[in-house]
């Protein structure tokens, strides 16, 4: 399971080093890295991207709503590879989705981990706990 938060800066064009508890978390060296929401980029273990694509692919394409998913989840998806140094290169059209320059935010979200533009991310969590603070 993908947990905590963590900061750091690429380490060349678009290549960053994932934190050493999510590279334990992972069974392949293959990421599916895909466009999120919020404008974050999500990271899956290959075979949790297969599970997820499953639960897609299990709508019927009948339904306008399974169809707007597939495109959004399959069109912005793209393989990488984690090289021995614990990198991956993020894409330039994922970089520019989630406006990630040089630093980012890593953070655990369970079966993911997401890449978060450091302000992107802050703003986030600050309207999340308020929200949270609303249930309370």
């Amino acid at each position: 399971m993908f947990l905590g938060e963590y900061q750091t800066k690429f380490t060349g064009k678009g290549r960053v080093i994932l934190p050493r508890k999510f590279r334990q978390e992972l069974k392949t060296r293959e990421i599916i890295l895909s466009r999120g929401f919020e404008k974050c980029i999500w990271g899956f273990d290959l075979k949790d991207f297969e599970a997820e694509a499953k639960k897609q692919l299990e709508i019927s394409a009948t339904e306008e709503r399974a169809r707007y998913m597939r495109r959004y989840l399959f069109s912005g998806s793209e393989s990488v590879e984690l090289d021995a140094q614990g990198r991956i290169i993020i894409p330039s059209a994922l970089l520019d989705f989630a406006s990630v320059k040089k630093e980012v935010t890593i953070i655990g979200a369970g079966d993911h981990f997401e890449i978060w533009n450091v302000k992107l991310w802050k703003k986030h969590i600050t309207e999340v706990e308020v929200k949270i603070g609303r249930l309370s």
